[in-house]
């Protein structure tokens, strides 16, 4: 439990991390951040503290779905927020399209380890992913159809809210499953058997 909560928290805050990498990159982002940062430039309210918002609301969404938050839907929903606005606050804008692209990628692979690390913890979903799996298994659809549905729903609200698509959103799209499917199968957490003499 101890490697399972630290490598949680670890996953969180790199995730945290490395969406202010893309959004200092400034040359596009995943459909759920083009969502945030489109809101973000309308409330007045910092980045993290938006993505906190839509995280609290999403979950909200999981009560009709009957989902159940673990503590690691609650840890997402607050530690990537407040890494976001951390890593922001001292993280400079770079300069040259060289070195913005360099960050791009550089946060798009690091967003790839963070899944990894923090599904792999397996202590519960975050709520974009539940509100995702909970509608595929109350309509039956396939999660793939259901995740693309979504994801293109809130990229359509964020680039009308004025969010930022561009090759970051492409690169995202195209290399997110294969980097979080390589980190998952090296950071799961194996569950030991209780000893035979254990109760369960």
């Amino acid at each position: 439990m101890t490697r399972r909560l630290i490598q949680l928290f670890a996953g969180l805050i790199l995730y945290g991390f490395s969406t202010a990498l893309m959004l200092r990159a400034d040359l596009g982002l995943n459909p759920w951040d083009v969502f945030h940062q489109g809101l973000f430039e309308h409330i007045g309210l910092s980045f993290g503290t938006v993505v906190i918002l839509v995280g609290i609301a999403v979950m909200l969404l999981w009560i009709p779905l009957r989902q159940k938050p673990g503590f690691g839907t609650i840890a997402n929903i607050f530690v990537i927020g407040i890494a976001a606005d951390m890593s922001l606050a001292i993280l400079p804008t770079p300069e040259t399209l060289p070195m913005r692209s360099v960050w791009l990628v550089l946060g798009v692979v690091l967003n790839g380890i963070a899944g990894g690390a923090y599904i792999g913890a397996a202590l519960g979903t975050g709520p974009r992913d539940g509100l995702m799996t909970g509608i595929a298994q109350h309509t039956g659809w396939a999660l793939g159809r259901v995740r693309t549905g979504i994801e293109v729903a809130v990229l359509a609200a964020g680039v009308a809210l004025g969010g930022t698509i561009g090759l970051g959103t492409i690169l995202y799209a195209l290399a997110i499953g294969p980097l979080v499917h390589f980190f998952l199968d090296l950071l799961t957490v194996e569950k030991r058997p209780l000893p035979a003499d254990e109760p369960a």
